[in-house]
């Protein structure tokens, strides 16, 4: 039962079928990251063309301002690990809960009916070829509402979007040990946001409820996916970003 809900809890495949229509090529940053991220809570979904092996790359610590709210730190990277360039690919950045991504630089905003299941925001980046051995990065622009829990979710898709070649996520960013007087909070990567409790308030409120945090059951590979919508004249209007599909539990469609 436990195993069921954490399916549903941290949500579903958000791999993006991402248009190229309307966005520009060459979008991506300049290769060669910060330095080395961590790809905790992700897995590949579809096999990628041969020669090629992406994957991406979250901080493993960032850090909110404990009054705006603003991020510091969070870096989106994707990798081709493999001998052969990528060719056209796209990378999305997707935020959960209290995670909200404001802006990635030269990337595409996702309309809101169009975000996958239980996000709030989200940007997709077009990358015409990933060489091999190389890396883009994307300084992210995101508030965290420390009074929540949130995640974070980087798919990358093939150039004709009908194949997911990697998913990290939906990760979680938080601490344990809240600080509300300190001006910022440090958040670790893998790690459930506990809410600092109101003045005088003893209680646990944090809402940890049994989900393990090592897992990341939501890049499983283990259900169907189903699209929820068409792709159409909409698509193009909204500037590009795509369909997006989501996984639910088999039992959950009967």
């Amino acid at each position: 039962m436990s195993s069921r809900r954490q399916i549903k809890i941290a949500g579903s495949l958000c791999a993006a079928a991402v248009t190229a229509f309307m966005v520009l090529p060459g979008a991506a940053l300049a290769d060669d990251g910060p330095g080395p991220g961590s790809g905790e809570g992700g897995k590949p979904v579809d096999a990628a063309p041969s020669g090629v092996k992406l994957t991406t790359a979250l901080p493993k610590k960032i850090s909110a301002d404990n009054s705006t709210g603003q991020t510091e730190n969070l870096i989106a990277s994707v990798s081709n690990q493999g001998s052969k360039g990528s060719g056209r690919i796209f990378l999305a950045v997707v935020g959960f809960d209290g995670l909200v991504v404001k802006d990635v630089p030269n990337c595409t905003a996702i309309p809101e009916n169009k975000l996958p299941k239980g996000s709030n925001s989200g940007f997709s980046c077009p990358i015409d070829n990933l060489r091999a051995g190389k890396t883009q990065s994307y300084k992210v622009a995101a508030t965290f509402d420390l009074k929540k829990t949130g995640k974070i979710c980087l798919p990358v898709q093939s150039g004709d979007t009908k194949k997911t070649f990697w998913q990290q996520g939906p990760v979680p960013f938080g601490t344990t040990s809240p600080s509300p007087n300190a001006p910022v909070t440090p958040l670790l990567l893998g790690t459930e946001n506990k809410p600092a409790a109101p003045a005088g308030d003893k209680g646990d409120k944090g809402g940890g409820g049994g989900n393990d945090q090592g897992n990341l059951p939501s890049t499983g590979v283990g259900d169907a996916a189903l699209p929820l919508g068409a792709v159409g004249a909409a698509l193009i209007a909204a500037g590009g970003a795509g369909l997006w599909w989501t996984r639910r539990d088999s039992s959950e469609a009967l």
